[in-house]
């Protein structure tokens, strides 16, 4: 008798907000920058592509992330009026150029460790205080981010 088949557990990506990274390939590769977001599930770079998409979790093929300058694509925008203002007063949204972000798949970059400056995969390991840390595999220290802007 066949033993049923768990079903597989997506993997977190170890790269978090205020992370700096490298990017491995595409126009901006060898560039490093400071994640400004994760963007994980249906909004990963395979939406982004146009391509379908079950409503499963997120996998670690559809997270991306947006590094601030890096991925710039321009948007075009016309000025246009905001709704919600009186006769008196109309707010009108500024048109023009804009230089907007684009995610990056996570599989795209990779971790800068801050206290070796070197690219590097991540280990995990269990802190003194007993909570689970990420941990450089070139130096051995701890991964620390940058405090949340508040």
């Amino acid at each position: 008798m066949a033993r049923p088949v768990a079903p597989r557990t997506t993997r977190v990506p170890d790269i978090r907000t205020g992370d700096l990274v490298l990017v491995l390939t595409g126009r901006d590769a060898g560039k490093r920058g400071t994640v400004e977001r994760v963007v994980r599930g249906g909004r990963g770079p395979g939406a982004l592509l146009g391509r379908r998409q079950s409503t499963s979790a997120a996998s670690l093929d559809r997270v991306a992330v947006v590094v601030e300058g890096l991925n710039v694509a321009k948007r075009h925008t016309k000025p246009r009026a905001k709704q919600g203002r009186t006769d008196r007063q109309p707010r009108i949204q500024q048109g023009g150029i804009l230089d907007i972000a684009q995610p990056i798949p996570a599989s795209k970059v990779m971790i800068v460790c801050p206290h070796c400056s070197q690219p590097t995969r991540v280990r995990h390991a269990i802190a003194a205080d007993g909570r689970s840390v990420r941990v450089c595999r070139n130096c051995g220290e701890v991964l620390t981010r940058e405090a949340r802007k508040s």
